[in-house]
């Protein structure tokens, strides 16, 4: 059986399901894109290949198997997305949390029931129906979660609000000992430079007390300020809007020591090299066309 441990985002990893690019179908017609990014590929003809999406995450593969993780992949389903494995569910502390997230994706937490079936069944949660929720928005950060959320009367309009109120009052009812922070995030349908995905697209924390930021990702600038004054303006990378565009903080860390990080990210990388971090560089610019970047691939179980 698999024991459960995820108190943060940074502890060294031991298990993880890393999302698979095999089988991922042909390219979306623009109506069923669920990103302005994955959009603007197809419009472009620059929408990326399946080849060149299986080499880029295999090589996340062999890194993590360097650093002896444990990794478990989801069963292939003919003609579908499985990448981004972070969306279909979450750990927090010994308790996985399913997402409920958009139904045309329901397909993806059937192909993990093989790591599902390792784990204690009182300790798998599926939230009530009206909380929308998904992995990408919520951080676990020792005493806190993070959660990013849009909370405005139009959010059945945006495809881009992918967690709601609801999930947030669920998480704090669930984790009573945790405090949940929630953050608006900015919501555009049609432009990425302004689209806040998840709240992985415009924050992450990184080692014991750093974390990567986008002030623009923010909807209200005392959340952000919040973040910045957690954190101490010192310990904070920001990144602008182009950096933000291409998935800069959507990095993974496997420990507080070591960061994969996509090897375009040069003042990133730049950054975290000068604070000693251990940066494990991989071409992921193809799978990045889609809005999502390592962070959005893999789902942690166990950490130390």
């Amino acid at each position: 059986m698999l024991k459960l441990n995820i108190k943060n985002e940074t502890a060294k990893l031991k298990a993880v399901v890393l999302g698979i690019a095999n089988s991922v179908g042909p390219t979306p017609k623009v109506e069923d894109c669920y990103d302005p990014k994955s959009k603007q590929h197809v419009l472009a003809g620059t929408y990326p290949k399946e080849v060149d999406m299986v080499a880029e995450i295999d090589a996340v593969a062999t890194i993590l198997e360097k650093y002896h993780v444990k990794v478990f992949r989801p069963k292939v389903i003919e003609d579908y997305n499985q990448i981004f494995a972070r969306d279909i569910a979450f750990v927090i502390e010994d308790k996985l949390v399913k997402a409920n997230i958009l139904p045309d994706r329901d397909q993806e937490i059937e192909a993990i029931n093989h790591v599902l079936t390792q784990i204690d069944a009182n300790d798998i949660i599926k939230l009530p129906e009206e909380c929308h929720v998904e992995g990408g928005d919520v951080m676990p950060w020792n005493d806190y979660i993070f959660v990013g959320t849009y909370s405005g009367e139009d959010y059945p309009d945006f495809i881009t609000a992918r967690t709601n109120t609801d999930a947030v009052i669920a998480l704090q009812e669930l984790f009573p000992e945790k405090t949940v922070k929630s953050f608006e995030l900015r919501k555009d349908n049609v432009n990425p430079k302004e689209n806040a995905l998840h709240l992985d697209c415009c924050f992450q924390p990184i080692g014991k007390d750093k974390a990567i930021l986008h002030k623009n990702g923010f909807l209200v600038e005392k959340e952000y300020q919040w973040l910045v004054d957690f954190f101490g303006k010192e310990n904070i990378f920001e990144i602008d809007k182009e950096e933000m565009y291409n998935m800069n903080s959507n990095i993974f860390s496997i420990s507080e020591d070591v960061i994969i990080s996509e090897k375009n990210f040069t003042r990133l990388n730049t950054w975290l090299r000068s604070k000693g971090f251990i940066v494990e560089e991989v071409a992921y610019s193809e799978i990045a066309k889609q809005e999502g970047l390592l962070r959005c691939s893999t789902m942690p179980l166990i950490r130390e």
